[in-house]
């Protein structure tokens, strides 16, 4: 149902009661009821500033609300990711992921630490592996380890201090998957994951009764793990039942009906208000309900009028028919490839994705055709009139003491726009929403998402031909993220964009290139739904080639009446041969456990795994022998 969400707070697991909360002397919420039950999987959506970020660590605890409270099932687990984690106090990726509260990832993080110590005794690594047993914490323990190394998380000894923004992220999110909290409170959850991450994570969140409320741009994950979309629209909550595509349907219907409703209001207003200057101050009772009447319709004629969005038209600057020549390039870094003999040669109007694994070599690319780096071998060749314009994910660098508007001065005073017409820089801020109260005030005010649309903004206003988009739905509304959208579909240069938002790259790009992890990549002709598609089908036809050779190999042994004598032979040859191999494993266990001396062991340990090895390929060989006695 369309409306101010009002739910039952006796069923809800997390609930606001009238909560109020104020930032920078300016309300973002009054009043505002939210509530949460038992596997609910809601997005919060919004523009940028409305307050979705402060309302997620409202509810998760971190900072009291202005006014009011929040009510919480007793015992409630809550897990929350930040957009920016702090890892104060921590030095290790160990101390982070293993709580001290949690007794089974205390016993897993000793275990890890015996096997990579040399000096440790056989009877401590026996009682640890013991007391793992005994607390069912085996398959805990493999559940952490496929997390991990999902998120790409294997040095446990790694500092926090070492990790990129990215991977501090990512180990953030692991370690809140590791928990499993009663509620995932997830603030840009797929910020730095790869799209096979981002799949992967979207099958965990939406399998079994699990609790969900997460803020993010990615539409198809939002569609793929949401039931319910609510909007947070100046200081109210909107709930919508249904995914993205049913709420932006419903959103356009309601905000059309509230503006018309608000312009029905202002013209009965204007008639009122020459009523109101033609009375006499000597009012009846009926006057005087009609002057009530008329505040409160002059109350209802401030409701909403057509709403601003982010205008952009640039200028493109001319390009010429040479644009950008790879020649078989390759960059190498010691003991690892990252691009091998790739060569390209850039057209008008290309439209190009880059995909592949975090840390295959996307942005080392975009810093190869940009000259940041230097090929370490083959030739890279720009074209004379080629203007770069590269919106980098780490965002924009600036002073504390730095306003809005200098940023963009710093850049060009005036800026010429697509249908010719010269403006100011304060004039193009207001084009991008940045009205004069945020223009004259320190970008270190602005929100994330502010400061990327300020980034974009800067990147826009150099005019470029060649346009190279990393990662530019991180931390973008929504609303300027489509319109960002419409600008590119119409956009006449080169289009290189790198994203984990597979509805952006599924809408503006033609072609993909598809970087391995081993300094392959791979030239494919159309979008990501096309290539999934089609690696969806080759896998299927994989797995009936499996399917019929396994039939085949049945046959030929239904088809095999009996052993050979020579295979008979080898039949009774192995039963004693694996009865001798446990044997000798029995034994060699036992002086494990009575041995103290780290060189002996070391050599026993390696004798058990090389007699395990020869009693597994016979054994196996053995069975095989078997299906025909």
């Amino acid at each position: 149902m369309l409306g101010l969400l009002r739910q039952d707070i006796s069923v809800s697991i997390l609930s606001t009661e009238q909560v109020s909360h104020s930032f920078n002397d300016r309300w973002l919420f009054n009043d505002l009821h939210f509530a949460l039950q038992k596997g609910d999987r809601v997005a919060l959506v919004g523009i940028n500033g409305t307050g979705k970020s402060t309302l997620l660590k409202i509810l998760a605890g971190l900072i009291e609300p202005t006014k009011g409270r929040v009510v919480k099932e007793k015992g409630l687990q809550i897990g929350y990711l930040h957009q920016d984690p702090d890892f104060s106090n921590l030095a290790t990726i160990n101390d982070f992921i293993f709580s001290l509260d949690n007794e089974q990832q205390q016993l897993i993080k000793e275990y890890e630490q015996l096997i990579e110590n040399q000096d440790v005794t056989s009877k401590k690594f026996l009682d640890v592996t013991e007391r793992l047993t005994n607390l069912n914490a085996w398959e805990y323990e493999n559940n952490i380890k496929t997390i991990l190394n999902r998120f790409q998380i294997s040095n446990f000894n790694q500092r926090i201090d070492s990790l990129s923004g990215g991977q501090k992220k990512r180990l953030a999110l692991a370690k809140l998957l590791i928990d499993e909290p009663d509620i995932y409170i997830l603030d840009e959850p797929t910020n730095h994951l790869d799209i096979e991450t981002i799949e992967w994570l979207e099958k965990l969140l939406s399998t079994g009764q699990k609790t969900v409320l997460l803020v993010s741009h990615d539409r198809y994950f939002l569609d793929n793990i949401c039931t319910e979309i609510r909007e947070l629209d100046k200081g109210q909550v909107y709930n919508y039942k249904g995914n993205y595509a049913y709420f932006l349907e419903k959103k356009a219907e309601r905000e059309a009906n509230e503006i018309l409703a608000a312009d029905k209001a202002r013209n009965l207003w204007r008639k009122e208000l020459d009523w109101m200057r033609r009375q006499p101050q000597a009012r009846g009772t009926k006057a005087k309900a009609r002057i009530e009447s008329f505040y409160d319709l002059e109350e209802k004629s401030k409701g909403p009028r057509k709403k601003d969005n982010v205008e952009l038209s640039v200028k493109v600057s001319r390009q010429g028919n040479k644009i950008l020549e790879l020649e078989h390039v390759s960059f190498e870094v010691p003991d690892k490839k990252i691009i091998s003999d790739f060569s390209y040669v850039f057209k008008k109007g290309d439209r190009i994705g880059l995909a592949g694994k975090n840390g295959s070599g996307k942005t080392t690319f975009l810093n190869l055709i940009t000259s940041q780096l230097s090929p370490t071998s083959g030739i890279l060749s720009v074209g004379e009139t080629t203007k770069y314009g590269y919106y980098k994910q780490e965002g924009l660098s600036f002073s504390a003491d730095e306003r809005v508007l200098d940023i963009v001065k710093n850049v060009a005073d005036f800026i010429e726009m697509k249908n010719g017409e010269v403006i100011t820089a304060s004039q193009l801020l207001t084009k991008f929403l940045f009205p004069p109260e945020k223009q004259f005030g320190f970008v270190s005010k602005l929100s994330g998402g502010e400061k990327k649309r300020l980034q974009l903004m800067r990147v826009l206003m150099a005019n470029p031909n060649f346009l190279i988009l990393d990662e530019p739905s991180n931390d973008l509304d929504i609303d300027t993220l489509n319109v960002l959208e419409e600008f590119l579909e119409e956009y006449p240069g080169i289009l290189l964009l790198v994203s984990h938002d597979r509805y952006l790259i599924d809408k503006l790009t033609e072609q993909l290139f598809v970087f391995k992890g081993n300094g392959e990549v791979v030239i494919y002709n159309g979008n990501y739904a096309d290539f999934k598609q089609e690696q969806l089908e080759l896998d299927a036809a994989e797995k009936k080639e499996e399917r019929k050779q396994e039939k085949v190999q049945v046959k030929e042994k239904d088809n095999k009446q009996k052993l050979s004598y020579k295979e008979q032979r080898e039949f009774e040859s192995l039963e004693k041969e694996i009865a001798d191999l446990e044997e000798q494993i029995s034994q060699l266990t036992g002086e494990l456990s009575s041995s103290n001396d780290h060189v002996e062991l070391q050599k026993i340990a390696e004798e058990i795994e090389k007699t395990k090895s020869s009693l597994d390929n016979k054994t196996e060989r053995w069975m095989e022998l078997a299906e025909y006695i």
